[in-house]
């Protein structure tokens, strides 16, 4: 089955969100595959989120993961040579508040510089762990609403300068055994290029 385009950005936003959730749950059940309960919860989570009977949890949420998790770069693990980095550039908008920085090693740091974070992953053929594309995903949800994006066309906002790339929000993911949720702190550091 063709995966089907939407042409609004709140819509995108939700799919991608909801794609997020399916694959959240086949992780947590350590599933090797999809099968049909993850694709209702996709189903569910992108219909409630579009007719207003569901919302995307709060970034509150996402803080409490990121005290969890430690003081290890949610990108390759390394505890070794920690800065903060933006999720969203500062270059593009980015701010520096607590929701929009997370930990990297310095080498990631460095290889991402002022890259779009899914744009960076891309180019490294990887794909960010899941509470990272939650954070991202909700961050963008954010930007949209206080800059009344939401209901613009996608390619309206392919044109502007933003601090997100919107036509790369995650709406496949790979199969469940090949995500994570959380980077978990590696022994030694991954080569970032």
């Amino acid at each position: 089955m063709a995966e089907k385009k939407y042409e609004i950005v709140r819509e995108l936003i939700y799919y991608s969100y909801a794609n997020l959730a399916m694959a959240h749950s086949a992780i947590d059940k350590k599933q090797e595959k999809y099968a049909m309960v993850n694709y209702m919860i996709r189903a569910k989570l992108f219909k409630g989120l579009k007719d207003g009977t569901m919302n995307m949890k709060s970034i509150f949420d996402d803080e409490k993961i990121k005290l969890k998790t430690g003081t290890i770069c949610n990108y390759c693990g390394s505890a070794e040579r920690l800065a903060l980095d933006h999720i969203f550039p500062k270059k593009f908008g980015g701010l520096d508040d607590a929701e929009n920085l997370i930990f990297a090693c310095r080498s990631c740091n460095s290889s991402k510089g002022k890259k779009d974070l899914i744009e960076w992953m891309n180019t490294r053929d990887k794909f960010l762990p899941l509470m990272i594309i939650r954070r991202y995903l909700k961050l963008t949800y954010k930007y949209c609403v206080s800059h009344e994006l939401l209901d613009k066309k996608i390619e309206e906002l392919m044109n502007l300068e933003l601090p997100f790339k919107i036509e790369l929000l995650p709406t496949k993911f790979p199969k469940p055994n090949l995500l994570v949720l959380n980077m978990e702190r590696s022994e030694s550091i991954i080569d970032p290029s």
